[in-house]
């Protein structure tokens, strides 16, 4: 039977050449469209679920606000980690994580600048999933001096992964034995490194100082549960560590630190909820937002409907025209259930074929996509896995919806009035096909209200005067390693026939995060008259090469010695009180 229906659907089909293609096109589109923006936000739900541990792993983050600055750190102080391991039984591990910044590594004869390389504690693959081809987990990162590599990084610079015990020179000023090599770190993960070198290495690790916050910290329970236990602890836990150095620099207690209005605070983030859930100061990498992902969602789902809606139309409108042959089946002895599993047949037929070729398309249309998205999203054999039985259920569903209305409308005329044309014009006229095209139209009306809307903003946010010229401005990066010629490279550069100026610096006017340091108006400590800036150090060239407008006052000045302890502020800070 189920041979017959596919060899008549198929027979039909071919017959109508003109409504299969214009059919299947339509709704491949739709689902080739809807494919790409699925694959994307599976990307994005995707991020550190690779680790094993993923739901009993925590960050501490750290919240701050001193009179009128309030600012949200991902980072947290240098002992914390191993005071919550020590003090609360039911941590079984922390572990931190410190960017270090570029480093150059020396490779051969030539000098490699590397963006990715991190201090980590020996911990760290006690906490994260990061399965290590060579050396020992447990004491790869123990000693001074000692370094992890990735795959793809020990290839790179020794064409091997067997190099445990060799040395990488960094920095021109010191040698570190590699003491492991991991596979390399999924891109689905809120932290990327190619180098891992071990916290001892660095001097300010072993710091004591509970108010400075400079490192990632991660905690490892033995059960999820017991998150909210730590959160509840953490007042009287800041109190107990912190409360010393606040009475010897801020020359106040806890208690009345919050009574004038401010606050220390910490608080965990789960290790899942990074990527879209936190933009805080100090992240590892840049992290996505959640809001996009229910954007795209409903976008993703708008498109499947307005191509399904299309597809119905299609299929029905084409049903109208088959009403004899419908009314003579009926009359050969076609049972109803024949007549609904041939229509469901058809539909779910051109449905599969619809999805083959929106499968293929997406597929072709992927590298495209990454380019414009900025991701690396590859289908391998763990896309198929979750991919292929979702193609197969919107086969079955878009099928069975499609094909539903005209097979049960259709199999339930009378033969004799449908002979008789009795029912032609009544079907043309059916009050389903008219509200699926309102509602077709309307998505895609709102659709283009939506893209114009997005539109206007991108383009307001690309034209708004954010206080310095950003167009026509060329950055050289790390000019720092010219040392002393970096000013001699500068003069030169200004030199150049079209250049207007030019200036040195490592600070742009951007949200990258920087250090920052509170200040006070007076020796009295208030809170209120607190201040949480960024100091950036630049040259007297910085502003008129950016083309900030001065509101008072005048720029630095390479004829004035004394402008070397000067300062510039910005309108903000000078409404300070």
């Amino acid at each position: 039977m189920i041979r017959n229906y596919l060899k008549t659907a198929y027979r039909g089909l071919l017959k109508n050449k003109g409504f299969t293609t214009l059919n299947i096109l339509g709704l491949s589109l739709g689902l080739a469209s809807c494919l790409l923006i699925i694959f994307y936000v599976v990307d994005e739900l995707s991020y550190d679920r690779y680790n094993t541990k993923a739901e009993r792993i925590y960050r501490v983050n750290e919240d701050l606000k001193l009179g009128e600055n309030n600012v949200l750190y991902a980072v947290a102080m240098p002992p914390l980690a191993k005071t919550l391991k020590s003090d609360f039984p039911y941590v079984e591990n922390t572990v931190r994580i410190k960017n270090a910044g570029s480093v150059h590594v020396k490779k051969g004869t030539t000098i490699i600048l590397e963006n990715r390389v991190g201090f980590a504690d020996p911990s760290l693959f006690d906490v994260f999933t990061l399965p290590m081809i060579n050396g020992d987990p447990k004491t790869a990162l123990a000693e001074p001096n000692s370094v992890v590599l990735t795959e793809s990084t020990a290839k790179k610079y020794f064409n091997s992964t067997s190099v445990i015990g060799k040395t990488l020179a960094f920095d021109n000023n010191g040698f570190f034995k590699i003491t492991g090599v991991i596979k390399d770190i999924p891109q689905q993960s809120h932290f990327n490194f190619d180098f891992f070198i071990s916290m001892s290495t660095f001097p300010d690790s072993k710091s004591n100082e509970w108010l400075r916050s400079d490192y990632n910290t991660y905690v490892l329970f033995k059960d999820a549960v017991d998150s909210k236990k730590l959160e509840a602890s953490f007042p009287a836990f800041l109190t107990k560590y912190s409360g010393d150095q606040m009475k010897s620099q801020l020359h106040m207690d806890m208690r009345t630190f919050e009574k004038s209005g401010s606050f220390f605070r910490l608080n965990l983030t789960p290790l899942t909820d990074i990527h879209l859930k936190s933009n805080r100061s100090g992240e590892l990498g840049a992290n996505g937002t959640v809001q996009y992902v229910y954007i795209f969602s409903a976008i993703a789902l708008f498109i499947l409907l307005i191509a399904c809606v299309n597809f119905m139309n299609l299929s029905t409108a084409r049903s109208a025209n088959r009403a004899r042959e419908v009314g003579v089946r009926k009359v050969l002895g076609s049972a109803k259930k024949q007549l609904v599993g041939q229509f469901l047949t058809e539909s779910t037929l051109l449905t599969f074929a619809a999805t083959v070729i929106a499968f293929v398309g997406a597929v072709a249309l992927l590298p495209a996509f990454n380019q414009l998205s900025g991701k690396e999203i590859i289908v391998d054999g763990h896309t198929l896995g979750w991919l292929i039985p979702a193609l197969l259920l919107i086969v079955l569903f878009v099928g069975a919806i499609a094909g539903s209305y005209p097979a049960f409308y259709l199999s339930a005329f009378q033969p004799i009035d449908v002979l008789k044309g009795k029912l032609a014009t009544g079907f043309k006229g059916s009050s389903l096909r008219s509200f699926l095209v309102v509602l077709q139209f309307s998505i895609s009306i709102f659709l283009i209200i939506s893209t114009i809307v997005i539109y206007n903003q991108l383009h307001f946010i690309q034209n708004k005067n954010l206080g310095y010229n950003r167009s026509q401005v060329l950055i050289v990066q790390n000019a720092s390693e010219l040392n002393k010629q970096a000013g001699v490279f500068k003069q030169e550069v200004k030199k150049l026939p079209g250049v207007v100026d030019a200036t040195l610096t490592g600070f742009l006017p951007t949200s990258n995060w920087k250090s920052t340091a509170i200040y006070f108006k007076d020796a009295s400590f208030d809170q209120k008259k607190a201040l949480f800036p960024q100091s950036w150090e630049v040259d007297e060239n910085y502003i008129s090469t950016l083309e900030m407008k001065m509101a008072a006052g005048r720029n630095f000045s390479a004829d004035m010695l004394t402008d070397s302890s000067g300062i510039v502020i910005n309108e903000a800070a000078a409404k300070f009180r």
